[in-house]
């Protein structure tokens, strides 16, 4: 799984470099013809790695309830987020994937509640839910460097 580690930690480098000169407003704004931000995506990584690996294996997630009621799956940005919010998401969005391999190392997740993705893909345990989110990483930078364009 090292490699997943190591891909994970990469990818979330590259995407916060290809934001940083970006302004709260423009990491904001909602283009015509999307439905959220580059802020919105990059708290909805954190919260859906939190809950591939954390809460499906039954763990408690390392982030707030209410970060993930406002970013999980089928949400929308229903406020503006703060530059200081958006520095703590900042910290975040690193530290977390650090304390994933951590506690994968210590022997952690044990059980996992298996899952149906929306893309059809059964996940039956944490190391599927951890590769399964490098797919998901990937589409959102995606959808990051769409948003680019129109900000």
């Amino acid at each position: 799984m090292q490699k997943q580690f190591d891909t994970l930690k990469k990818s979330r480098l590259l995407t916060l470099k290809i934001i940083e000169n970006l302004s709260i407003e423009q990491l904001n704004k909602i283009p015509n013809g999307f439905k959220n931000n580059i802020a919105w995506n990059i708290t909805h990584l954190s919260v859906t790695q939190q809950l591939l690996c954390y809460k499906l294996s039954g763990l408690d997630c390392l982030i707030s309830d209410e970060m993930i009621t406002n970013f999980q799956k089928g949400t929308a940005p229903t406020y503006t987020i703060s530059e200081g919010e958006f520095n703590t998401t900042k910290e975040l969005f690193l530290e977390l994937p650090e304390q994933l391999k951590k506690d994968y190392d210590n022997g952690v997740f044990k059980n996992y509640i298996e899952y149906k993705t929306s893309v059809d893909i059964n996940l039956n345990s944490v190391e599927d839910g951890i590769i399964f989110n490098l797919y998901h990483e990937g589409i959102h930078l995606g959808i990051i460097l769409q948003l680019l364009k129109f900000i």
